[in-house]
C-alpha cells in the first residue's frame, strides 16, 4: 500500500510523462527527418509506457499539462529541436535524481531511469539541425557586432555628444562592416572547403551581424540623453549576450558561466577603452559637436 506522499509523487511523475508523450509526438510530426521522426516517435512510446507503468502503482489517470505542451512545441519551432528537447530533458535530469527517493518496492524505478537517460542520449546522437550546423557563423557575426559596435559606440558617445548623429555614424559602420564580415565568411568558408555553404554561412554572419547593430543601436534613436543611451546599449549587449550562450549551453552542452563571462569582459572592456579613446581624441584635437 503506497503513502500518499508516495502517490502524488507517483501521480506527479504519471503527467509529466504523459505530457511529454504528447510533446514528442506532435515534434514527430512536424519533423522533415525520417530518422530524427522515428526517434522522437519512440520516445513518445516510451513516455506513454512509463505513464502506464505508474499508473499500475497509482489506479488512477493523470491530465495532460496541455500548457506545457503548447510551450515545448513552440519553443521548439521557434528555437529549433535541439533546443526545445534538451531544454525539456533538464527536467529529465531532475527526475532521475528523484527516483531514488521512492520506495524500494516500486521496481521499475531502475528501468524507467535508465530509459529516461537512453532518451537524452538518443537526442543527443541524431539531432542535425542547419541553424547549428552554422553555428561557428553565427558566433562570428554576433560577436563581431558587440565588440566592435558596442566600442564604436562607447567612443562616439563622448565624441559626438549627439545621439541622432551617434545612430547615423553607428549605423554606417554597423552595416558596413556587417557587409564586410559576410563577405568575409564567404570566402573564408568557400577556401575551407567545408561542409558548409558559402552563401549560407555568410548570409548567418551577416543577417547576425545587422539584427545585432539594430538592436545596440535602437537606444539612441528613441532616447535624447547620449549617457543613458550609452547605458542602454551595454545592457542590451549584456542581455544579448547572456540569452545567446544560454542557448548554446543548452543546444550544445556547453558551459554557460565561462563563454558569458568572456564575451561580457571582452565587449565591456572593448566599449570602456573606446569610450577613453573618444574622451582623449575630443580634447587633444579640440572638437565641438
Amino acid at each position: 500500500m503506497l503513502s500518499a506522499d508516495t502517490k502524488k509523487q507517483l501521480l506527479d511523475y504519471q503527467r509529466n510523462e504523459i505530457t511529454e508523450h504528447h510533446i514528442y509526438h506532435r515534434l514527430a510530426r512536424i519533423e522533415k527527418s525520417p530518422e530524427n521522426r522515428r526517434i522522437l516517435e519512440r520516445i513518445a512510446e516510451d513516455e506513454k509506457r512509463h505513464y502506464e507503468q505508474w499508473k499500475s502503482y497509482t489506479g488512477e489517470e493523470a491530465p495532460v499539462n496541455w500548457t506545457k505542451v503548447r510551450m515545448f512545441y513552440w519553443i521548439a519551432r521557434v528555437f529549433g529541436l535541439t533546443f526545445g528537447t534538451k531544454l525539456m530533458e533538464r527536467g529529465e535530469v531532475e527526475a532521475q535524481q528523484a527516483y531514488a527517493d521512492l520506495p524500494a518496492e516500486i521496481d521499475e524505478v531502475n528501468a524507467i531511469a535508465k530509459e529516461e537517460n537512453e532518451h537524452e542520449n538518443a537526442l543527443l546522437g541524431i539531432l542535425d539541425e542547419e541553424r547549428l550546423r552554422y553555428i561557428g557563423s553565427v558566433v562570428l557575426g554576433l560577436n563581431d557586432a558587440l565588440v566592435e559596435l558596442t566600442g564604436a559606440l562607447a567612443g562616439f558617445t563622448l565624441a559626438i555628444q549627439n545621439t541622432r548623429l551617434i545612430a547615423l555614424t553607428g549605423s554606417i559602420t554597423g552595416i558596413a562592416a556587417a557587409l564586410s564580415m559576410a563577405a568575409s565568411e564567404y570566402l573564408s568558408t568557400k577556401a575551407e572547403a567545408t561542409a558548409q555553404h558559402p552563401l549560407k554561412a555568410a548570409f548567418y554572419t551577416g543577417t547576425t551581424y545587422v539584427m545585432t547593430v539594430i538592436l545596440l543601436i535602437a537606444p539612441y534613436l528613441v532616447l535624447n540623453n547620449y549617457y543613458v543611451s550609452l547605458a542602454c546599449t551595454l545592457s542590451t549587449a549584456i542581455l544579448i549576450i547572456a540569452l545567446f550562450n544560454f542557448y548554446i549551453s543548452v543546444a550544445m552542452d556547453q558551459p554557460f558561466k565561462k563563454r558569458f563571462a568572456e564575451m561580457a569582459a571582452l565587449s565591456l572592456g572593448v566599449a570602456s577603452l573606446s569610450f577613453l579613446l573618444g574622451f582623449a581624441l575630443r580634447v587633444l584635437l579640440g572638437v565641438e559637436v
